[in-house]
């Protein structure tokens, strides 16, 4: 034996789907208005122009001429900098200047701090076709919240056909080919006070490489498949609690029936990551035949794998246990 466990990946292969995100003016408007307090100060125009950067500009050397290195792809944020630049220009370098602003190809403005745009701007941005929003928010906080907003929605996202699970705060995905038993052991899990996140298509995100969150798609949110049974509103028959919007992924697990695995680890030394979006998940395969309780299963290896996240693995430790017996019989 060997007191190092043997790490293997697993390529998720033709079971993901990934979406490119595009992040549009008027979903931006939509998703965060509330949150970052804006307003439509212009009609509704250039909804449709794209954010194509996940981050904000505020456009100062523009105003004042300059547009080598303009960052034309990200929203622009006029503040108290820029508001008291152009009141400081007369009336004619202002309209020049706001003018050659607008005929950039950017997404949208928002006024910060609560200021307006004089009539005359606003025109010259609408006839641009340039939407401008209006908040009340400090400018730095709300390139800081704007920023993080847009970072999500810039996030990848793949679809996986499986199930996932939060258990004891691990999130656990649950995979294997149809009729296996997902929804079967996820009902299981549920009726021991866990709570469902996705059944059977599982959306989940890369968090800017760092973790992967998981959701279900809007239309089957909070409902399960049953085979015999149907479609089930899982809030309506176990309550609220039995369900989450969403959970960082922590443990994938794939349900296999008992004669496709050629070898079963029977140790837990040899260690499996199951890649999405780049971001390797630990991962492990357990066996399907009559009589196991699997859903039982999942729930050890949930509790097994929040062990390992606090330094404690029970193999490995069994391992140096075994070897360090060898050694002392061997002396």
């Amino acid at each position: 034996m060997s007191a190092e466990p043997a790490v293997q990946t697993i390529s998720s292969g033709s079971e993901q789907r990934m979406n490119v995100p595009v992040v549009t003016v008027a979903g931006f408007f939509k998703l965060h208005a509330k949150t970052l307090q804006l307003k439509l100060e212009s009609s509704e125009v250039g909804f449709d122009r794209r954010i194509r950067e996940p981050t904000i500009n505020r456009p100062g050397l523009a105003l004042a001429g300059f547009y080598t290195y303009f960052a034309e792809k990200r929203v622009q944020v006029l503040g108290a900098a820029e508001q008291s630049y152009l009141k400081d220009l007369s009336p004619r370098q202002r309209h020049v200047r706001f003018q050659a602003l607008c005929a950039q190809k950017i997404p949208c403005l928002v006024v910060s701090r609560g200021f307006h745009l004089s009539p005359e701007l606003l025109a010259i941005a609408e006839t641009a076709g340039i939407a401008v929003f209006r908040t009340p928010m400090i400018t730095m906080k709300f390139i800081n919240a704007a920023t993080i907003a847009l970072e999500l929605d810039f996030s990848p996202v793949v679809t996986e056909f499986g199930s996932m699970v939060d258990i004891l705060g691990i999130g656990v995905l649950i995979r294997g080919k149809s009729g296996v038993g997902k929804s079967e052991c996820v009902l299981g899990l549920i009726e021991r006070g866990y709570s469902l996140v996705a059944d059977d298509v599982t959306r989940i995100k890369s968090l800017e490489g760092r973790e992967l969150i998981a959701t279900a798609p809007e239309l089957t949110r909070f409902h399960m498949e049953v085979r015999g049974i149907g479609i089930i509103n899982v809030v309506s028959i176990f309550g609220i609690g039995a369900t989450r919007i969403e959970k960082r992924l922590d443990l994938v697990v794939t349900l296999k029936d008992w004669q496709e695995l050629e070898e079963v680890d029977r140790i837990g030394l040899d260690r499996e990551n199951y890649e999405i979006l780049k971001i390797q998940v630990p991962h492990i395969a357990i066996p399907v035949r009559p009589g196991r309780d699997v859903a039982r299963l999942i729930e050890v290896a949930a509790m097994d794998q929040k062990l390992k996240g606090l330094g404690l693995n029970s193999a490995v430790q069994f391992n140096e246990r075994l070897l360090g017996l060898m050694e002392l019989k061997t002396n």
